[in-house]
């Protein structure tokens, strides 16, 4: 089980590290739009995305 986590998190900072790499500038203006977003909101985003990562990994399983 360690080791399949820790592939998961290697595999997690090589698909974040994508988008830096291919245009940091963009980047750049989407960590500044992040800004502007109020909390609730980032609390619904962040519940969406682990919701649908779990049902991700369900389905696939």
């Amino acid at each position: 089980m360690w080791h399949e986590l820790a592939v998961a998190f290697c595999l997690m900072l090589v698909i974040e590290g994508i988008i830096p790499f291919v245009n940091p500038g963009r980047w750049r203006q989407m960590l500044m739009m992040l800004d502007q977003i109020d909390d609730r909101a980032m609390r619904m985003i962040g519940l969406g995305s682990m919701l649908s990562g779990t049902a991700l990994l369900y389905f696939i399983n």
